[in-house]
């Protein structure tokens, strides 16, 4: 089931809140954080995420919220890692599965 556009902002919010180093101003491997809490080089309406064994990061729009395969992955990314810790959103997927996944969604 796809979020509806009302509540996109709301549980992408929600989502980034849940995972601390997002929701933490500080520098984290010389990263600094923005008042909102995203890293300044994240532009307005994305997020990072980190995915396989290298945790290689991608910077991903929030209309991807809109794909159910997206909300699985960020489903079973909070059930295998949790929210809470410093790294980020990491998927559990191998990148090439990833990629794969999201030339779909362009």
């Amino acid at each position: 089931m796809a979020i509806k556009r009302s509540s996109q902002a709301g549980s992408i919010k929600q989502i980034l809140k849940r995972c601390s180093s997002l929701g933490k101003k500080k520098n984290m491997n010389g990263c600094y954080y923005t008042d909102d809490g995203l890293p300044q080089d994240v532009p307005k309406g994305h997020f990072p995420v980190y995915v396989g064994p290298n945790r290689t990061r991608y910077i991903v729009p929030i209309s991807w919220l809109d794909y159910s395969e997206f909300q699985t992955l960020l489903r079973l990314a909070e059930e295998e890692f949790g929210f809470d810790h410093d790294m980020g959103i990491t998927l559990p997927c191998d990148e090439v599965f990833f990629r794969s996944l999201i030339s779909m969604f362009r």
